[in-house]
Formats: C-alpha cells, structure tokens, sequence
C-alpha cells in the first residue's frame, strides 16, 4: 500500500506540473532562404482584444543591430485569441545598410493607441549610433504610421555613442495614464522614460537603475513601481522598487528568479499578482518558466516548466478569457511560438 501511495504522489505530481501546450509557430524562418532568423518577441492585446505579435525579420545573418545592415520588423495578428493568426506583414523596413530591432508595444487604454518602440541603426553612414524611434497605430494595428524619433527627448547628448537602446517586449501604463517603458545604456545604467500626454511627448527619468541591462517595468495595485532587471551574471535578477513616481530607487536581488542573463517578461495580471516569464535556468537559455508573486513581487513562488528545452526570451499578455498569451523563442532560435497557458494551471497548488 505504501508503494501504490508513493507512486501515486510521484504521478500527481508530475501531471500538476505538465501541460498538454500546443506551440504554434508564428515565425518559421526555414520558410524562407532570405531570412536567417526571426529573434525578439513582443506580444501585446488592444482594447478590441486583438493580439498583436511582433519580431525581427533578420536577412542573411542573425547578428544583432550593431553588427546587420538588413533587419526589419514584421507582424502577425490574431482576431481570435491566438487560435489563428494573419499572414507575415513588414511593417518597418529601410534600405540595406539601416537596420531596425527589438520590437516593444504599450496600448494606450485610454486611447486605444498602439505605440511600437524600435531601435534604429544606418551603418553606413553613422555606424554605432544608435536612435531610438516609435511608430503607432489606432486601428488595432492595421495600418502605422511613419517612424518617430524620440531619441533627444529619451537620452542624454553626451550619451550619443554609448551603446543604448528600448528594451524589446513591452512597456505599460499606469492607472493614471502615464506611459512607462525602459531603456538601457550599456555605461550609463538602465533607465525609464515616459509620457504623460498619450505619447505625444517623452521624457527621460534622471535615475539610473543598477545592475540591470534589459529591464520590464509594471505600476503595482498600490501605485508603486517595479522594474525586474537582467543581470549578466551570477544566475539571478535585480528588482528595483520606486514608491514616489520614479524620483528614488530601491536595489535588490530576486533569489527566487533563477536567470542565465536573458531577457524575460512581467505581467501585472491583476490587482492579485503577477507573472514572470523567462529561461529557468542559472547558465543556460532553456526551461521557459512561468513564476507567481502574490506579494507585489517580492517573492516568486510555483515555477511552472512551459517548455523545458532550448528557450530564450519570451513576452506575455493576459487574454480574454483570463488566460495567458505566451510567445517566446525556441529551440536554438529556430522557432517563434505562441501558446497559451491557463491561468488556473498557474495557479494550482
């Protein structure tokens, strides 16, 4: 009896931990011998319950902006929760030589305007600049307009050959209206940028965050704000908490957040608690993992294993029936998928 009892809990307990995910792959770049790769997810919802993913298309070579003269952006929607989704659409693309990556979102609930942040490059003529720019769009993403330079309203001039850029995924908005995202400067720090007229103009918040390279920032249920921090080292990731609308800053390290230095997302999933989605691992980008803080992000609990191979970074948002879109990098970069994940799962014991 005790055999069949301890069988049992061992069987219990791994169908509480797995899931039957279905992956759909949004972006398949072995379906074109133009493109290397499709890296950098960003997924948001509008206030019409589209979904909106975006990510780099990368010609000839996977490098990154600094170093490819042929990345554009490119989108896929869903009208219907992600059970099917639109074709491929380019929708940012230079000339040869002017790259743009690492596609971010916010959706404006007031406005139900779609701010897509992308970093810019021309490396033939000004190689190592980089500018930060935004497109936008009021139709749920049907048609956007011409990109934007924000890059002197968000930087500093000295900054103008530091290795700088938007981080990608998404940014968010408080419950006052305020726009909040964050940027990185490779010397100077992380830092958030914002606005407070519905993105008609940004401004930089003087502080920097340290350590932190690609950060996510998320106005918690009592008004507070939390950036979670990448840390290129030592297997974990940084929280800096702000309780007076960006002015000062307090560091800590999140031991519950196992991280192998890369770039991950953070839901506010309610007023309740939220979400953290990133590569479970101290020294590896693999095991895509969802955690769950009840006490506004102080500690992480019931680390649930999505996908447990070869991942990277992911982006998430909370769909219409409460469950959680979830898209992320897998398999060696090879695949870009979407799946969605029950939040009564999430939340099991």
């Amino acid at each position: 009896m005790r055999i069949l009892i301890k069988y049992f809990l061992i069987f219990s307990t791994l169908i509480l931990n797995s899931q039957d995910f279905q992956f759909q792959n949004l972006f398949d770049a072995s379906l074109s011998q133009n493109i290397a790769c499709y890296r950098i997810p960003s997924l948001i919802s509008t206030n019409n319950e589209v979904l909106v993913a975006a990510i780099d298309e990368r010609n000839k070579s996977c490098s990154d902006l600094k170093w490819n003269r042929d990345i554009n952006i490119v989108i896929r929607k869903s009208y219907d929760q992600g059970k099917t989704w639109s074709k491929i659409e380019k929708i940012i693309d230079f000339p040869i030589g002017q790259s743009a990556s690492d596609p971010s979102m916010i959706v404006d609930r007031f406005t139900n305007e779609i701010f897509l942040f992308f970093n810019y490059m021309d490396l033939d003529n000004a190689k190592d600049v980089y500018r930060l720019m935004l497109i936008k769009s009021l139709d749920d993403g049907e048609s956007w307009s011409k990109p934007i330079d924000i890059t002197n309203q968000i930087t500093k001039k000295e900054w103008v050959n530091d290795f700088m850029f938007i981080t990608s995924g998404r940014g968010t908005q408080t419950k006052e209206g305020t726009l909040l995202h964050c940027l990185v400067n490779l010397n100077n720090g992380t830092h958030v940028f914002g606005s407070n007229d519905h993105g008609k103009n940004w401004f930089l918040f003087e502080t920097p965050l340290k350590p932190g390279d690609e950060s996510k920032i998320v106005e918690l249920s009592n008004g507070n704000w939390l950036v979670n921090s990448r840390v290129n080292s030592n297997g974990y990731r940084y929280s800096h908490l702000s309780q007076n609308n960006g002015l000062t800053w307090e560091s800590y390290k999140n031991n519950d957040l196992i991280d192998p230095g890369c770039n991950a997302s953070i839901l506010k999933y309610d007023d309740k608690f939220l979400l953290f989605s990133n590569a479970y691992n101290s020294s590896s980008r693999k095991n895509l993992s969802i955690s769950l803080s009840k006490d506004s992000g102080k500690n992480w609990v019931k680390n649930k294993t999505i996908y447990s191979g070869e991942s990277a970074y992911s982006s998430m948002t909370k769909l219409k029936n409460g469950d959680v879109g979830l898209f992320f990098e897998k398999d060696n970069y090879t695949k870009n998928v979407f799946v969605r994940v029950p939040v009564s799962w999430i939340l099991e014991n």
